[in-house]
């Protein structure tokens, strides 16, 4: 990956961005590279080939391909045979925009091939310029193929085609929605979802009932609900594959794979036991009604979904006060239910003339005492309606003693509910304000925000574009702090202890070799000067003209900057740009635009605080302002320019 990418628009095509690869190979670092032309004749020497070097100049002027070897000079002065191979890349309109030059050290085979025959040391299929540029190029995309919530974003760079004649692109595009892709906060995602929970309801509800009430004739009549039930749940994991989500960067992704990966490491072995078809066993035996509903158990774990449901809608306190009841109501069904399964399995153990169970006390009120264990037994209706009674009374209070345990199993049972039921009474009855303030003051101030900022459009008319990019940077930025404002967590802490959490939050651009020298009270004075930024694709960092205020250092993601419209550096990773200091003055003007392309996350140093902090140690001030030019990998300010680039100018005007 020895390659650097020249503008091919502007005059001199000038080199916009160089590998780590190629400073190795060359022993130039990106300062020195950056803006010089792509024909690199700064590695031009006194056996370098003036034939060669004229293809190379005729090839960019004509903005063709080009494979050659000639004679290159390091920066010590060391020579190396090297294997040049200029590919143009064009852009959706078919214009030329870029040259991409990649160079690979060729001497140990020059040295050792002297005298063997060019065509067998490069065979003519061999396309070294084609192969080499797919891998560079893919190299580069990574640092733009990230999936984010804008409308627009640079997909990648259009990579090599796959049929030989194709070049390879250069281009933004808008972002490409598969339409087997849901959005997860559309409305046919959310309303589906409401659906889904009912149908988990219902599970919850039928499944225990069931369980303790067995009749095969009627637990047949519901089996047609059963399976169209089964189906939604299958369905639901079918479009839970295909439902975005937000990563803990808080962008939207949109690619199935990640998405797949997402599920299955999370909700997808409960949804699948949900899903299992249990009441197709009744196609093949009718012998398996009690083995079926214990497998329907497994149902009631989707029940864990009902916690995300919370957590999403914890805003909605009068929603959250409703789902809190609807629990509370399903504890007391399950209760019921146990409570009726107890009192029919004690009547049906012992003999006839066992009178002791609450099932038999409730006949014996009824007037219609049971006979043999099975006859006069009070109606489902009425044995579910008592129990459930029981059983509310048992969880809000200590019952009424006109349904009471007799039974050691019931009496066990009643200690059971009364504990839970005390629990559950006090968090759901009595604190349920200050559960909701305490667990989603955070959530409550997200969307207090959000509904804000939806006033904000609605009352000032924003444009849906604008829209989208204040949405989508709030929810971004959101992601990152979750709503923690740094200065005002830090301003109660004492300066010094400020300064080390500065260092801690701050450490990839204070770790940086220009600082290596900084002393520790420089280092905890600028780190409280550095504030962390984030933008989207498609956002101006800053426009020429505009007064340059912070040193910046790329976290994350790739910019371009842009002068006359024409791109003259790209910028990733690692990369550090602004404006060498002026004691005496030190805001400068921007000679240039500086656009992301990517979601891009930004460290910035305020100029003005970093003058203030480097006065107070003279002696690494002067180190600073002399190394920060060759650490900058752009200079935008206003007038600043190469003089060697200037030089490398005009030696090409004299071809």
């Amino acid at each position: 990956s020895n390659f650097v990418l020249g503008n091919a628009q502007a005059n001199g095509w000038p080199i916009v961005y160089c590998s780590d690869g190629f400073c190795e190979l060359t022993g130039f670092s990106r300062a020195n590279v950056m803006a010089k032309g792509s024909g690199c004749r700064f590695l031009y020497g006194a056996e370098t080939s003036e034939a060669e070097t004229h293809k190379i100049q005729e090839a960019l002027e004509e903005k063709r391909e080009l494979k050659t070897e000639l004679r290159f000079y390091r920066k010590n002065g060391t020579p190396f045979w090297c294997l040049l191979d200029i590919v143009p890349i064009k852009n959706e309109k078919r214009d030329v925009v870029l040259f991409l030059v990649s160079h690979k050290d060729i001497t140990k085979e020059k040295d050792k091939n002297e005298e063997t025959d060019a065509d067998e040391a490069m065979p003519e299929n061999y396309d070294y310029g084609r192969r080499r540029s797919r891998a560079v190029l893919y190299h580069i995309s990574g640092q733009l193929n990230k999936n984010n919530r804008a409308k627009s974003k640079l997909q990648q760079l259009n990579m090599v085609g796959r049929a030989l004649g194709v070049m390879p692109e250069y281009k933004v595009q808008d972002v490409k929605k598969s339409r087997l892709i849901i959005v997860h906060y559309g409305i046919f995602k959310i309303s589906w979802d409401w659906l889904i929970l009912l149908c988990t309801f219902y599970v919850a509800i039928m499944v225990p009932f069931n369980a303790a009430f067995r009749k095969e004739g009627r637990i047949k009549d519901f089996i047609y609900i059963d399976v169209v039930v089964e189906l939604l749940f299958a369905i639901d994991i079918f479009l839970n594959f295909r439902t975005t989500f937000l990563n803990k960067s808080g962008q939207v992704i949109y690619d199935s794979r990640l998405i797949a990966v997402n599920y299955i490491r999370g909700w997808f072995v409960l949804d699948l036991l949900a899903a299992i078809p249990f009441d197709l066993l009744y196609a093949f035996s009718v012998e398996t009604v009690t083995m079926v509903h214990l497998l329907k158990v497994a149902r009631l774990l989707r029940l864990a979904r009902l916690l995300q449901k919370l957590e999403r809608y914890n805003q909605y306190s009068v929603l959250v006060l409703a789902l809190l009841m609807c629990m509370f109501a399903l504890l007391a069904h399950w209760l019921a239910c146990i409570w009726y399964a107890i009192g029919k399995a004690e009547l049906d153990e012992n003999d006839g003339n066992w009178t002791i169970g609450w099932l038999y006390e409730l006949s014996e009120r009824l007037e219609n005492v049971i006979i043999n264990k099975t006859h006069n037994m009070p109606d489902m209706m009425t044995s579910y309606l008592t129990a459930l009674y029981f059983t509310c009374s048992s969880l809000t209070s200590v019952g009424f003693g006109n349904v009471s345990a007799n039974t050691n199993a019931e009496k066990i049972f009643s200690v059971c509910a009364m504990l839970v039921g005390a629990i559950m009474h006090a968090v759901v009855f009595g604190n349920v304000t200050t559960i909701i303030q305490r667990m989603y003051a955070r959530r409550a101030t997200f969307h207090s925000k959000t509904k804000d900022l939806k006033d904000f459009f609605r009352i000032h008319h924003i444009p849906r574009p604008l829209k989208h990019r204040m949405r989508d940077y709030f929810q971004a930025m959101w992601s990152i702090n979750n709503g923690i404002d740094f200065k005002e967590i830090l301003k109660d802490f004492p300066e010094d202890m400020r300064g080390e959490i500065g260092l801690h939050l701050h450490r990839e651009i204070l770790s940086l070799p220009i600082f290596q020298q900084a002393p520790p009270g420089c280092l905890k004075s600028v780190s409280l000067q550095t504030e962390r930024f984030v933008c989207g694709p498609g956002e101006f960092i800053m426009h020429k003209g505009d007064a340059v205020n912070y040193l910046y250092y790329v976290c994350s993601g790739s910019m371009e900057v842009l002068k006359d419209e024409q791109v003259v550096a790209i910028l990733g990773k690692g990369d550090i740009f602004g404006t060498d200091l002026d004691y005496d003055d030190p805001v400068s003007i921007s000679g240039c635009d500086v656009r992301s392309l990517a979601y891009c996350e930004l460290l910035c140093i305020q100029v003005k605080g970093l003058v203030e902090s480097l006065l107070l140690y003279p002696d690494y001030a002067e180190t600073f302002n002399t190394e920060l030019p060759n650490d900058l990998t752009y200079n935008v300010r206003e007038g600043h320019e190469d003089h060697s680039d200037v030089s490398i100018l005009h030696i090409f005007e004299g071809f």
